[in-house]
């Protein structure tokens, strides 16, 4: 693998003006002791704070920082992709602005990239300052992903990670609009390592991630790297078929041979409406798919740009 001669560290941000300026000094102390050249890429995902004001006085003090604005909120997806789009270090560290990834932890991922790894994935050991549900229901997301997906996600690992430029461009090159980038990164193979660490509570602000969007998330990602719940419905549809029919045959060999008369309401009701429920059950999830299969027609951009700071030209994927 060809050495890192410079590093550019990849900030999405969205409403984060309360944590944004103790965040910069952690990364600079830690940028400051790197033998090599180093830029920070700030993208605003069209914060409603102040964040953009105070990215842009950073970019003014500090000529390592660059920064995209988003015309508007495209999404934490939609933002990564924007700053890997115009990222150019050699490797690409991803990083979340709420200080629950240490930036400390940057020099242990270069050190391990430098055992010839492409890509090198933080995985978390511990989550501080969340609750035991948020826990057990990642911790079940991933699990499930693992199982369903034929590319497994890394269990308990978020986006912090290190990419080298190999990397970079292999994930630059799937412009698929329904995006789950862990998905992605896993996707894309190489070489990949985990280090392992210990994840910190939110410092200010709070979690723009709400149990509704962690579940929508949750479903990109089965739909994006999966076609099991396809085969699920396919499945329920023919156990649910195999056993009315077997139902119909019995109460039709009652009436037959000893003459009884057909009752149960209660029952008939309860098959009804479970039919009715596997039915709906299944035209929801193939409508989900069709549904990214009509998305990914109309070829819609990932995401527009409004302003920019520092020394960042424009990329060719705006």
């Amino acid at each position: 693998m060809t050495s890192i001669q410079t590093l550019t560290v990849l900030v999405p941000a969205y409403n984060e003006a309360e944590v944004i300026g103790t965040f910069h000094r952690r990364l600079s102390a830690v940028l400051d002791a790197l033998p090599l050249v180093s830029r920070v890429l700030y993208v605003d995902d069209g914060s409603r704070d102040g964040t953009w004001a105070l990215i842009a006085a950073l970019a003014a003090d500090d000529a390592r920082v660059q920064a995209l604005r988003l015309s508007r909120n495209f999404g934490k997806e939609a933002a990564m992709t924007a700053g890997l789009d115009h990222a150019d270090g050699d490797a690409v560290v991803l990083i979340d602005a709420d200080l629950q990834d240490p930036p400390e932890l940057i020099p242990a991922l270069l050190d391990r990239a430098a055992e010839g790894f492409d890509v090198v994935y933080a995985t978390r050991a511990r989550r501080d300052g969340e609750t035991w549900f948020k826990k057990f229901t990642s911790a079940s997301f991933y699990r499930a992903m693992e199982r369903l997906s034929d590319t497994p996600v890394p269990r308990d690992t978020g986006d912090f990670r290190l990419m080298n430029r190999r990397a970079v461009q292999a994930v630059n090159a799937l412009r698929e609009r329904q995006r789950f980038m862990k998905g992605l990164f896993a996707w894309i193979g190489y070489r990949q390592s985990s280090l392992v660490y210990d994840r910190d509570a939110r410092t200010a602000g709070t979690t723009k991630w709400n149990y509704w969007r962690l579940l929508n998330l949750a479903l990109e990602g089965v739909t994006s790297f999966s076609t099991a719940p396809l085969r699920v419905a396919s499945w329920t549809g023919l156990a649910a078929a195999l056993l009315s029919f077997g139902y119909a045959l019995w109460v039709f060999l009652k009436a037959l041979i000893w003459g009884d008369p057909v009752r149960g309401y209660p029952t008939l009701m309860v098959v009804i409406l479970f039919l009715g429920g596997a039915q709906l059950l299944a035209i929801g999830l193939i409508g989900e798919y069709v549904g990214r299969t009509y998305a990914e027609t109309k070829r819609r951009p990932l995401y527009y740009v409004e302003d920019r700071k520092g020394d960042l030209p424009a990329s060719p994927r705006e």
